[in-house]
């Protein structure tokens, strides 16, 4: 086998070989593949993204299973180098797989895991972050205090939107859209607008129940509505958060025409996937539109932004750390090793994907199952009974 430099190895003469293209936060994920008899090898190849050819390189004559990265491309030729060399698992250390051609996986037999149930609040967490950030100008404020700009205060000075009683509107209302719309409700006393091709009745009974407190206590009461399409929402919110899955029907799901329809001052949020937006249209719209505001976590083309992005004032731009708080990536981290582990150790699958908790009690040992195995059904895998 053709090493790449720097490989960390745990465990050398584990039975299994299980190797990971990337150093994962914590150490407890280590340990659980190590007490069950794996060799551990972590790759510090010093390369932001694998190639399939560096990837190949790993994987060697003899892998059982491989944790990789949301950056990298795995195919036919990886998932056929992987069974060749008597692999049954790969596991994404990310929630979405839209790098994993998972008919290629069917094809060799090999399992698909990811990591859902995690990243909900964390990523719910910034978003929310991104959208006061955008209303109050944060970024702009601190780029000119930096630059020794302030002279003294002034009543025009980096004025923004007020959040209290405008309309937040949630593309998505799944597991993160849900909790992001909470966050907004209860914490800026915003109303909300959602759309969803499935009706979010817990939330919906969330924002009444709030909205009741509210005016029991005097105040205004929030209220919600379940928008019959998006472009409704775009019409009608103040701040608008995007949480769709990105598929052949989301590609491009804001586009020019779409932002056309969104009010000038508004904010428009995206810690989903890049490609939701078209990104020329919106260096375009921001150009053309100085008191219209976003803010991305996400990009078309990661880990490059469209020419113009990054001069524009009115966009804030980070770098796709939406699950990048310690628990949640230490969670990831041990869920993906968790997923190789139960297919190397042919356990059943997790009835529940979404309800992880007992993998993460670090006060007990994981059930003896792969927390989320996308392509279970297709290699007709067993479902745990615990």
């Amino acid at each position: 086998m053709a090493k790449p430099v720097a490989i960390e190895v745990y465990n050398p003469n584990g039975k299994y070989r299980v190797v990971s293209t990337k150093p994962m936060p914590g150490t407890r994920w280590i340990n659980l593949l190590v007490d069950q008899g794996c060799r551990v090898e972590i790759c510090h190849l010093k390369k932001t993204i694998l190639s399939v050819e560096d990837i190949i390189d790993l994987i060697g004559n003899k892998c059982d299973g491989v944790i990789g990265q949301l950056t990298e491309d795995w195919g036919e030729t990886l998932f056929s180098a992987l069974s060749k060399a008597g692999g049954k698992a790969f596991s994404n250390m990310a929630v979405g797989y839209n790098n994993v051609d998972v008919e290629a996986a069917n094809k060799y037999g090999i399992a698909v895991g990811n990591t859902p149930g995690v990243l909900t609040e964390t990523t719910a967490e910034l978003a929310a972050s991104l959208s006061l950030s955008a209303a109050r100008r944060i970024v702009e404020a601190d780029g000119f205090m930096r630059a020794g700009l302030y002279e003294g205060w002034l009543p025009h000075l980096f004025v923004g939107n007020l959040l209290k009683g405008q309309t937040v509107g949630v593309i998505g209302a799944g597991r993160i859209g849900s909790a992001y719309a909470r966050m907004m409700v209860e914490g800026f006393k915003m109303n909300l607008i959602y759309f969803d091709l499935y009706q979010s009745t817990r939330l919906e009974k969330f924002v009444t129940a709030y909205g009741q407190f509210l005016k029991a206590n005097g105040e205004q009461p929030v209220t919600w509505k379940r928008a019959s399409s998006m472009e409704e929402v775009l019409r009608e919110a103040d701040l608008i958060s995007l949480h769709p899955v990105l598929d052949k029907t989301t590609y491009h799901l804001v586009n020019k025409e779409r932002l056309a329809l969104m009010k000038k001052e508004a904010i428009l949020v995206n810690c989903s996937r890049g490609p939701v937006i078209d990104e020329v249209a919106l260096v375009n719209h921001l150009r053309e539109n100085p008191m219209f505001r976003v803010g991305l976590d996400v990009f078309e083309e990661e880990p490059f932004m469209k020419p113009g992005l990054a001069d524009m004032k009115n966009a804030i731009v980070v770098p796709h750390i939406a699950s990048a708080s310690k628990w949640t990536r230490e969670g990831m981290a041990t869920l993906a090793a968790l997923n190789v582990l139960g297919r190397i150790k042919g356990y059943p699958i997790w009835s529940d994907p979404n309800r992880v908790d007992p993998f993460l009690n670090e006060n007990a040992s994981p059930p003896n199952a792969s927390p989320s195995i996308v392509n279970s059904k297709a290699l007709g895998l067993p479902v745990s009974k615990l």
